[in-house]
């Protein structure tokens, strides 16, 4: 469908000559096809309601879909109900609300399955409601600008409270002797199995302050941890920059403080 443009400020003009009632163009006085636009653009797939002949018995609704080029129009003839019919030169020219534009609003705003959004710059954006019972009322956000949280979006969330969350941790199990995290492991929880004894390095320059990775010893062999070139890392092990997990199954949290600074605590030695 469409869509179809409106001004408040449209100047009727009349015909600059005739036209017969199969003719697909109109050319109206010279001058005048601006001020008949009142400010509205015609582009693609788009509509302006005029009447020619306006509130007599020759009245005919057209819809004006491109132009103007110098001051003629293309037009869609006998639309809204009327009856194309010849039109002579000084015939006035005047844009027109109809029912036909009614019937589009109210269809438009009557309950529809999906609801599209041109976007600022590029693309358009669905709504679609899903399969559901009864009525259903979502509210937008009441501030005047804010960001809808998307299920799949990657998005930073602030002054949120959650009652009851679910949170599923995701884990990244390794088995070699030697293991050096990565950005990916942030929030995860790491495990370490191996008969040998593991060494987790931290790298520098990966991971932001308040960043978190949890690490679980589940092997034989024990897990410690090295810092990465120019990584400090601070922890009450006996050796404060290297601690080690105590035993199988202990688990600990890294905790990035600070840029390439970093605390690890729970169950080390």
């Amino acid at each position: 469908m469409a869509t179809r443009l409106y001004s408040s400020i449209s100047v009727e003009t009349t015909l600059a000559s005739s036209i017969n009632n199969s003719t697909t163009s109109m050319t109206v006085a010279t001058g005048t096809a601006t001020t008949l636009l009142g400010g509205v653009t015609i582009v693609a797939n788009s509509q302006f309601t005029v009447a020619i002949d306006p509130d007599t018995q020759n009245e005919e609704i057209v819809f004006i879909t491109a132009g103007p080029s110098g001051d003629t129009f293309t037009i869609d003839r006998a639309e809204a109900g009327s009856s194309a019919v010849s039109h002579s030169t000084g015939a006035s020219v005047k844009h027109v609300l109809t029912s036909n534009d009614l019937s589009a609003f109210a269809a438009g705003i009557s309950p529809v399955a999906t609801l599209g959004f041109s976007g600022s710059t590029s693309g358009t954006t669905t709504l679609q409601a899903t399969a559901v019972a009864g009525t259903n009322t979502l509210s937008l956000p009441p501030t005047t600008t804010d960001t809808l949280v998307g299920v799949a979006a990657t998005q930073t969330l602030t002054g949120k409270t959650l009652t009851s969350p679910k949170i599923n941790l995701t884990l990244n199990a390794q088995t070699g002797t030697t293991y050096t995290l990565v950005a990916a492991d942030s929030g995860k929880l790491v495990t370490s199995s191996n008969a040998s004894a593991v060494v987790i390095t931290i790298p520098p320059s990966v991971f932001a302050a308040g960043e978190q990775i949890n690490v679980q010893s589940i092997g034989a062999g024990l897990t410690s941890f090295a810092q990465g070139a120019g990584v400090t890392i601070t922890s009450t092990g006996a050796t404060a920059t290297a601690p080690i997990l105590r035993a199988q199954y202990s688990a600990c949290t890294i905790i990035c403080t600070a840029s390439n600074t970093f605390t690890v605590i729970g169950d080390i030695s």
